[in-house]
């Protein structure tokens, strides 16, 4: 029996209506930290915790989830977050017509920087220099910054976190300028291109 079936036999899919098998990761240096082990209810219990840079073996729904979990209104409330994931990923399947977890790698692979900025000190003088971004920071960020947008989009708004975050995933995965996350992304480029 393979690690992609159940005990009787049928596939693993995400929230028992996504397969994740299917899904793709265009860019190779992100490949492997974009996990996308097949799981029923992506729920670690915090394994990752324990060791370093364990977090890229995290299902990368579950990462999501976690990423809603900010201080403030969802804070600690897993559930809560899960069924918010849950709901948008069923928004983003009716507007785009594609596996939204596909559509979620897409997002995070439009959404991550690819260079930054760093802080250097040299002689008493403090100065910045564009540094390259790696790819589990790339990962990182790029979901932050979804999240982030979600929850800016949802705040003092009649419209559910579910409608803003399945909007935000949907434009950062199709490269809309009105995405909070390629907007973020593009701002730290600029600074990061400015300090070269």
């Amino acid at each position: 029996m393979s690690e992609l079936t159940t005990l009787d036999g049928k596939r693993v899919l995400l929230f028992g209506k996504w397969d994740l098998s299917e899904v793709k990761v265009r860019d190779r240096s992100l490949e492997p930290y974009i996990c996308l082990k097949p799981v029923l209810v992506p729920h670690t219990e915090g394994r990752h915790a324990k060791a370093r840079f364990l977090k890229a073996k995290v299902p990368i729904v579950e990462r999501l989830i976690n990423q809603l979990m900010r201080p403030g209104r969802n804070a600690g409330k897993k559930f809560l977050a899960t069924n918010i994931v849950k709901r948008a990923f069923e928004l983003v399947e009716l507007k785009t017509g594609q596996n939204p977890v596909q559509v979620l790698v897409w997002a995070i692979e439009n959404a991550s920087p690819r260079e930054e900025v760093t802080r250097v000190i040299y002689g008493g003088i403090l100065y910045y220099v564009s540094v390259d971004v790696s790819p589990q920071r790339r990962v990182d960020l790029a979901l932050r910054f979804i999240c982030e947008g979600a929850r800016l989009a949802a705040f003092n708004n009649p419209k559910p976190i579910e409608e803003c975050l399945a909007d935000e995933i949907v434009a950062a995965a199709y490269g809309d300028p009105s995405s909070y996350a390629l907007r973020r992304k593009e701002e730290i480029e600029r600074i990061a291109l400015s300090a070269r």
